[in-house]
């Protein structure tokens, strides 16, 4: 555990003279939409923290998909680019099944697919550049009624679809809203990667323009002051901590019943912005379903029944297949000796699903700390630092291990060592748990509770 020092960081003042008003307006801005639920989580989790202490306040969320985040989460939305999102990531519209079609059919012809690129942007760049003006008009126009915008998801300083991406979305909002008077908040957000000089000036640039900046992890807040930030800064658990659910009542089990292993894949490696795997990429992902397979594979002849599910209910669905599929053709297991939820699109029922399992194996961050509310041990498939950050923060690092080079052989060995180790890792992560809500009731309190500021997670220890 990380040493209990309390070391005196400089207290952050926050000039946010708007918020001692009971009916603030606020909007969190979070690249939501693509029916990630971690992301889903930390809108819920930021919107409620806010409500239970500003009952009065507005909250409007900033979306990449405006229409499930109102249907979905009940969160009036405006959207954050022009160019939105439907579940699964994929551009809203007939526009990305055309390029996916141009894609598809220019894929084997690299040359003429490159050349198509260069045309295609040089014609369209003028169009481009006006319609972005336009949306800027209109956006300055939408956050100017606001009284402060916090940038609220988990991951969002990252170099997701390159530096015009996440990186010009979250420094357009942050310099449109300063240009209106609107604070601004960096709440618990993740960074990285950040390589391209282009994104870490818009990342920097962001951050320098913001009232308050608080980050998720150590690393991160080691990489936001490498680029060039120079601000103050805090360390805070993951907003999603601070959710606040009634977990489903364990049904009383029989002696003699199996233990249930909830398994959550995901594609990996990510495809390509057309939706597609390179021929690498596919060798990597089938192995890595193999092997995923050969250890569910010995948990059944080990009499442990398997649940499958997913995190991301836009993109996860297709592995699930593609693991049971690898089950029945590779080891001859059929679909009844196991489960599989694709009809789960809510954090609550996701939750709920999870409450019935003993233990959990999971690649996202988000579905760590989904089974570490639960308090079910869960073993990690670390796609991104990011994870194995977390998980030795919980100070389960034996059980985390590097998805580009395990093996079936080595999740057996983790698992048996999770097992025969359940109590003890379920203690520390009930302690662990308790003192990161508490460090993210401090710092709602401080940053919300019209009673006056307190502290936050100033000289607290991220637990």
């Amino acid at each position: 555990m990380r040493a209990l020092e309390r070391k005196s960081l400089p207290r952050v003042e926050v000039s946010m003279d708007s918020l001692t008003k009971a009916d603030t307006k606020i909007g969190l801005l979070d690249h939501v939409g693509g029916g990630n639920l971690g992301d889903d989580a930390t809108l819920e989790a930021v919107a409620g923290g806010i409500k239970r202490r500003r009952p009065h306040a507005e909250i409007v969320a900033f979306s990449m998909n405006p229409d499930d985040t109102k249907t979905r989460l009940g969160i009036s939305s405006h959207p954050i680019r022009r160019h939105c999102w439907s579940i699964g990531y994929k551009p809203a519209g007939t526009e990305g099944t055309f390029k996916s079609r141009v894609r598809a059919l220019t894929r084997k012809y690299r040359s003429l697919f490159y050349l198509f690129k260069t045309a295609r942007a040089v014609i369209r760049l003028p169009s481009e550049v006006v319609r972005e003006l336009l949306f800027l008009v209109s956006s300055r126009h939408t956050i100017r009624s606001f009284d402060l915008l916090i940038i609220s998801g988990g991951g969002q300083l990252t170099e997701k679809d390159g530096p015009w991406g996440f990186p010009y979305t979250i420094f357009k909002w942050v310099v449109l809203a300063r240009s209106a008077g609107v604070s601004c908040v960096f709440l618990n957000v993740g960074a990285g990667p950040l390589t391209q000089p282009l994104s870490r000036y818009f990342a920097r640039q962001a951050l320098r323009a913001a009232d308050y900046v608080s980050l998720r992890d150590d690393k991160s807040r080691a990489l936001v002051h490498e680029i060039g930030f120079a601000g103050e800064s805090r360390v805070c658990p993951d907003s999603v901590y601070g959710l606040e659910f009634a977990p489903a009542k364990s049904s009383t089990r029989k002696n003699n019943s199996q233990s249930i292993v909830g398994f959550a894949p995901m594609p990996y490696p990510d495809a390509d912005r057309g939706g597609y795997l390179t021929e690498r990429n596919r060798i990597a992902y089938e192995a890595f379903i193999g092997k995923l397979a050969g250890f569910a594979s010995w948990l059944v002849s080990r009499s442990y029944a398997l649940a499958f599910f997913g995190t991301d209910f836009g993109v996860d669905p297709p592995a699930v297949d593609d693991l049971q599929r690898a089950l029945i053709n590779d080891h001859g297991i059929l679909p009844s000796s196991s489960g599989a939820n694709h009809s789960v699109t809510s954090v609550r029922d996701l939750l709920a699903a999870m409450s019935g399992m003993d233990y959990v194996v999971t690649c996202r961050f988000h579905g760590v700390i989904f089974a570490h509310l639960l308090n079910k041990p869960v073993l990690a498939i670390a796609h991104h630092p990011k994870v194995t950050e977390l998980m030795a923060d919980l100070e389960l690092p034996d059980y985390c291990v590097d998805i580009r080079d395990f093996n079936a052989s080595l999740l057996v060995e983790r698992f048996i060592s999770m097992v025969d180790n359940a109590e003890g890792i379920k203690s520390r992560m009930a302690t662990q748990l308790t003192r990161n809500r508490q460090s993210l009731k401090y710092q709602f309190d401080e940053l919300f509770d019209l009673k006056g500021p307190r502290e936050a997670c100033v000289g607290r220890p991220y637990w």
